[in-house]
């Protein structure tokens, strides 16, 4: 605060130890430089105890070939290839005791398909955020006028989940490999591209910074240091040097992993006590977690529990589509914050989840009882209610209670199971304020319809005679024009890939979703990275032919079937 020089609270300072810490290092290199060839040989070291191999992504199962490298000493921690099971592995890993009195050692193999994970995860987000819209515009959008973009915010939720990897792998105490690919691309001079190419390490952009020592592989047995932080007299900073007979073992002699502190000297940053100084609820000081780096503590909930229901009421009385406004509700908060805040309900205490989830399996209850092929309410389903008296099981009796006792349905339905081939469930409607549960339909005693039309059907006309839905809207020209543009685009990104050598996934990574002027932007960056290509493979008149290129270029896919067949 301006104007304090006093300190507010008692501090205390520490001469420094002088050991370093349990290193991280970063093997990248270009496909087949040896990577994982150096990581399974490394790990036969006499100064790791045992080292535990967790394979992500396209290189599972090549760690047991590796396996019959000479020395080498791990063992494959396996996982099902989601984030949260990679994270629980890297905690197995971590928790591990130490073997034969030496530190353990990690390998993470590899940190580019991990990261292309969560590009992954926050593109499907994107694409279903742009399918919802068009959904809710009832025809008057096209996903060709809705594109997936992955905005800022849904970047940074990919870049807090790569946060907890690090923070993980900060608690380990013997050192850590973590394996990433490098690709070729053009360089760029004053924001503009040259002829020039250079190697880019396919990653989250801040790794090089996070780990203690960076090496780069060019081919078996050609290794380069490339920045460390080494107070070894023959290292000088600032260089990219050549490492003869590279090995782990050597480099983990250079940085000082012998004697090497017990635990990582890092102080986390914690944005989170900013909203102390606002004053705000849910900023309370994470509680200290015992070693060995268990996992991370979930950050207190910034809801209350009045708050939350209140959430979940307004989402319960929307007009168009109340399951995809619950189902906002969860992906907007999280099932891990939800699952910290506690409600009280007509049904008692539960978790704001619980209430969630019961809520949105009375929404689906209700619509399929009366007969309706959507969860959004109609005009039949407001008669009713009104006709009903606001009594227990109908809508009118949900929104009219207190915001504090909104109620949830007991048994949540199995999204596993058909519609066809199954008994009709029992309405799991809100109870009334004495608690009782509703007594279930009576078959032979049904409600008598009201102002039913004689094209109404009843809940049990085959599936075929639900209401269906509109038919699709016929495209317009420029969509047409959009449409051929962003496959033409397509084909040539699929050239490029060819050309590079590299998939086309990798090659446009989330610009394969980008609006049609980012697409041919990024494709005509890549233009000389893939005419130098072609120079190196003596292809100059198609080199040529393809610098005068439009773009983009009706004729592409017979400029380059002869060289590509």
């Amino acid at each position: 605060m301006p104007g304090l020089l006093a300190p507010q609270r008692e501090r205390t300072s520490r001469k420094p130890t002088g050991r370093p810490n349990p290193p991280m290092i970063l093997l990248t290199g270009a496909d087949k430089s040896g990577k994982r060839f150096e990581a399974a040989r490394g790990s036969g070291s006499d100064l790791i105890g045992m080292t535990y191999w967790i394979g992500i992504g396209g290189s599972q199962g090549t760690a047991d070939h590796y396996g019959r490298v000479k020395g080498a000493r791990y063992e494959i921690v396996e996982h099902e290839g989601d984030f949260q099971d990679i994270l629980d592995a890297i905690r197995y890993a971590i928790a591990q005791p130490p073997r034969n009195g030496k530190r353990n050692m990690i390998v993470i193999d590899d940190v580019t398909a991990l990261w292309d994970l969560l590009s992954d995860e926050q593109a499907l987000v994107a694409r279903q955020r742009a399918a919802r819209r068009v959904q809710d515009s009832r025809g008057r959008l096209s996903l060709i006028d809705e594109p997936a973009v992955v905005d800022h915010g849904l970047w940074q939720d990919a870049k807090d989940r790569w946060g907890e990897v690090l923070w993980l792998l900060r608690r380990h105490s013997g050192p850590t490999l973590l394996i990433a690919r490098q690709e070729v691309v053009t360089a760029y001079e004053n924001d503009k591209p040259t002829r020039y190419t250079t190697r880019k390490i396919r990653a989250e952009k801040n790794l090089p910074s996070a780990v203690d020592a960076t090496v780069e592989l060019r081919a078996r047995g050609e290794a380069y240091l490339t920045g460390g932080r080494i107070l070894h007299p023959e290292i000088k900073s600032g260089e990219s040097q050549p490492l003869s007979d590279f090995s782990v073992d050597k480099l983990l002699r250079c940085l000082g992993f012998e004697e090497a502190a017990e635990t990582r000297s890092a102080n986390e940053l914690r944005p989170e006590a900013y909203l102390r100084e606002l004053g705000r609820p849910g900023a309370a000081p994470p509680e200290a977690s015992p070693a060995p780096g268990p996992a991370p503590q979930a950050p207190a909930p910034v809801l209350t529990g009045e708050q939350a229901v209140d959430i979940i009421r307004r989402a319960l009385m929307n007009d168009t589509d109340p399951v995809a406004a619950l189902e906002d509700v969860r992906e907007e908060w999280g099932r891990r914050t939800l699952a910290m805040i506690m409600t009280d309900t007509l049904k008692g205490v539960m978790t704001a989840d619980d209430l969630l989830t019961g809520s949105l399996a009375y929404v689906k209850a209700k619509a399929k009882a009366g007969g309706q092929g959507s969860s959004s309410g109609d005009a039949g389903d407001e008669k009713r209610d009104d006709q009903a008296g606001g009594a227990p099981g109908s809508s009118a009796a949900l929104l009219s209670a207190p915001s504090t006792t909104v109620p949830s349905a007991p048994v949540e339905e199995d999204p596993g199971q058909s519609d066809t081939g199954r008994a009709e469930p029992e309405d799991p409607g809100p109870p009334a304020a004495d608690e009782a549960a509703p007594p279930p339909p009576d078959p032979e005693n049904p409600q008598p319809p009201t102002e039913e039309r004689p094209e109404d059907v009843s809940a049990a006309e085959e599936p075929q005679d639900l209401p269906q839905p509109p038919p699709a809207r016929r495209q317009t020209k420029a969509e047409r024009d959009a449409a051929k543009a962003r496959a033409i685009l397509m084909a040539e990104a699929d050239i490029q890939a060819r050309v590079l050598s590299v998939t086309v996934g990798e090659h446009l990574g989330s610009k394969s979703v980008a609006p049609i002027s980012a697409l041919r932007d990024y494709l005509q960056g890549q233009r000389p990275a893939v005419i130098a290509a072609l120079e190196e493979a003596d292809q100059a008149a198609l080199a040529d032919t393809y610098r005068k290129a439009r773009i983009p270029e009706l004729r592409i896919a017979e400029m380059f079937e002869d060289y590509l067949s």
